[in-house]
């Protein structure tokens, strides 16, 4: 594949661009990459992170688009009564200092956490072989969740159907 700016040498990067949505990708050479200001010439390599990015990275800017909780020294005031990390850091660095922070602050970090994944809780994969009493848990959950959507539709017949069944899966399964 030649290079799509000056399509006479061979295309060794891939760049792929996305703003407001609009996506953009070019196939250059290196001379072209190093032109448009894509590569350093001391550290080619076709397999070059260009645009390094952590989890931590997004952690720490979507920190700064949180609306306040309503106080206004919140960082200063926050800390972990474990490791010592306070708030502020962990809106500088996107790290948390230990398993307990996410205690300490979770009152700044469920909205985050929210944002992100959609809910605060955790829902990892079942796997499929072993998995016969997680997924009628998770089955249970789900069942209970459409039963309690019944009843205050009062759609008590469904609500009926829906109670049997969890009764069903609570016996096979276990509560």
């Amino acid at each position: 594949m030649l290079c799509d700016k000056c399509k006479e040498r061979p295309a060794t990067v891939h760049y792929t661009q996305i703003i407001n949505g609009v996506k953009t990708e070019m196939n250059l050479c290196e001379q072209c990459a190093q032109e448009e200001g894509l590569l350093n010439s001391e550290t080619f390599s076709p397999f070059v992170n260009f645009a390094p990015f952590s989890v931590q990275d997004l952690l720490a800017g979507l920190m700064n688009f949180l609306p306040n909780t309503g106080s206004t020294y919140v960082e200063e005031q926050l800390k972990c009564d474990n490791c010592g990390m306070t708030y502020d850091r962990f809106r500088e660095t996107g790290r948390l200092g230990c398993s307990r922070c996410y205690d300490s602050f979770a009152d700044e970090l469920n909205p985050l956490i929210r944002r992100i994944h959609g809910s605060i809780g955790h829902r990892g994969k079942i796997p499929r072989k072993t998995g016969g009493v997680l997924r009628a848990k998770r089955e249970i959950e789900e069942l209970k969740a459409k039963l309690e959507k019944a009843v205050k539709e009062e759609a008590f017949e469904e609500a009926a159907k829906l109670r049997d069944k969890i009764r069903e899966l609570e016996k096979k399964y276990g509560k």
